[in-house]
This record gives C-alpha cells, sequence and structure tokens, in this order.
C-alpha cells in the first residue's frame, strides 16, 4: 500500500496500517450491499444528511479526519474552489475505470505553482490513490487520469502551493466494487505487456499553459483484491508505483501510485511554452521492473 507520504510520522503510519487492513478486510462486503441508503449510527446525525452523500452500509464517516490527521496534521487545509477544480461523473459507469479530472484555476509560474496534487478516496482500501508532482516547467497543474472505486465516496484533491499552503477540491461519486474487479484481458496477456508505453501531443487549450500531453501506459496495476477468474486465486498486488517525464533533462510530472490507479494507466498532462529536448519516460512497479521510453521533439508536429 501506499507509505511514501511525506507529512505522516512513523506512529501514524503504523496507525494507517491497521486502518487499511480493517478497510480491505470489509472492502468486499460493502461491493455487495451499496445502495443509496443512509447507513444507521448513533453517532450519525441523519437529520444533517446531504442527499449527495449517500452511501454504502460501513460507509466510515470518519475516515477523511483519519486520513488528514496521519497526512497533514494540523495543517489549515482552505477550500480550492479559487485555485484547483475536480471534475468527475456523479454515478460512474465502470467502477474500475473511473474517469477524473483535477486542473489549477491559472498557470504556474516560477513565483507561485502547485508543487504536489494529493489525490484521495475516502473508502478505498488505500486511500491515497497518487500524488502528482509539478513545476513552473509543468505549464498547467492539471492532470487527467482514471481510477478504481471501491464504494460510494469522497474524492478528493489536495494542491500543495510552493509556500505550503493548502487548497482542496471534493466531489462525491457513486460507484462500488472497483478495487476487486477482474482485469479487462487474462492475467498472461496482461503481464506480456506491461511496460509498453505510448505518448500522444494534444493541440494546446488553455492559453499560457504550453502543450498537452498524453502517457498511455500497458500495466494490469493488480490491487490485491482482484481474483484469478481461470484458478480462483486472489492475485498478489503487483501495480505502477513510479512515474517521471522530462523534457530535454528537465523535469515536467512525477507521479507516487498505488492500487487505486486504474489498470492500464493514462494520463494527461500539460508541459509549458518550451518544445526543446526529448521526452522520456521512466516508470517502475512494485516487482521491480523498470520501463523507460523517449519520444523526439519531431513528434510535436506530427500531432
Amino acid at each position: 500500500m501506499f507509505f511514501g507520504w511525506r507529512q505522516a510520522s512513523y506512529v501514524g503510519k503504523a496507525a494507517l496500517a491497521v486502518l487499511l487492513a480493517a478497510f480491505m478486510a470489509l472492502a468486499p462486503a460493502w461491493a455487495e450491499e451499496a445502495t443509496d441508503d443512509v447507513p444507521p449510527g448513533d453517532d450519525y446525525d441523519v437529520s444533517n444528511h446531504d442527499p449527495e452523500d449517500d452511501v454504502s452500509p460501513g460507509y466510515e464517516h470518519d475516515a477523511w479526519n483519519n486520513i488528514r490527521d496521519m497526512l497533514y496534521e494540523d495543517q489549515v487545509i482552505e477550500d480550492g474552489k479559487d485555485v484547483i477544480s475536480m471534475t468527475a461523473p456523479y454515478r460512474a459507469m465502470d467502477a474500475a475505470i473511473v474517469p477524473i479530472t483535477i486542473a489549477a484555476a491559472k498557470p504556474q509560474t516560477k513565483d507561485e505553482f502547485i508543487e504536489s496534487i494529493t489525490l484521495v478516496i475516502d473508502q478505498n482500501p488505500s486511500p491515497v490513490a497518487a500524488v502528482f508532482h509539478l513545476t513552473p516547467d509543468s505549464g498547467l497543474a492539471a492532470i487527467d487520469t482514471r481510477i478504481r472505486i471501491n464504494a460510494y465516496t469522497k474524492v478528493r484533491a489536495i494542491a500543495n502551493m510552493n509556500d505550503g499552503r493548502l487548497f482542496m477540491a471534493t466531489k462525491f461519486i457513486k460507484a462500488s466494487g472497483g478495487c476487486s474487479v477482474p482485469g479487462l484481458s487474462g492475467m498472461d496477456e496482461a503481464l506480456a505487456r506491461a511496460g509498453k508505453m505510448k505518448m500522444k501531443f494534444l493541440t494546446p487549450d488553455v492559453e499560457g499553459a504550453g502543450g498537452k500531453a498524453q502517457l498511455m501506459i500497458k500495466h494490469p496495476n493488480f490491487s490485491g483484491l482482484q481474483m484469478d477468474q481461470v484458478s480462483g486465486v486472489v492475485i498478489p498486488a503487483h501495480y505502477v508505483d513510479s512515474i517521471k517525464v522530462t523534457r530535454g533533462g528537465t523535469k515536467i510530472l512525477s507521479v507516487e501510485g498505488d492500487i487505486s490507479l486504474s489498470e492500464d494507466p493514462n494520463i494527461r498532462f500539460y508541459y509549458g511554452e518550451e518544445t526543446s529536448g526529448d521526452f522520456t519516460a521512466v516508470v517502475t512497479d512494485t516487482n521491480g521492473e523498470t520501463f523507460k521510453k523517449s519520444w523526439p521533439v519531431l513528434r510535436l508536429a506530427e500531432n
């Protein structure tokens, strides 16, 4: 699971490990029993229920408080409405491949920029789906990707500014069972193509943000909760845990990943105005494999 959280203390990490173990034990039941009903509970005030927050049995209402304490301790997290936004479906068509877009309100500059965006899925077995690290050379702090959702949940994007301020955008998404859904292809086939990559350069669509690209990585991203449909055996966790994209040796984006990123990770990002130097992606996974591929800048003119 994801334990590369800079803000968490060693005690916090140990406590979170216990919390995640409990989540994983309960996750299948939550997925099977998902409904639109509010769960009973002496400590939950139904009179204050927001219709948007319809949840499933077993919903942990204190999940975010626990995650926040372990990640950020007593740091202030401000409303991100003027800094960062998030777009996602209210009800996902496929819980294993839920599209999500996170975008800053304005382009990155050397004086003011978003250093990282932490993507948290409150009710997932491993709630920190990814941390996206950015620089002023990223152009715009904006990410399009796909995630797994295990039960009805709030999804949060927390932007960490270069001056240390934190801002958060939140969405509630109805989806369930995404962490245990079998892969789109067979286990052997998925492993055989692991590490294959494509980079697609897209037409810029935000003034001042520079170019936009899409990195597509073939990898099963096994969650550790899926079952081999042939043998009936649970497949061990095996997922992409780091991605780094550079242009001419300058870092544009790096990602710390976990099981909540979907199979075949797919990320759209901006890379600024500069177009000199080859683009290179280096990807590692939890089995110790490293994959690397470069694309010449000439490719920009071909898309």
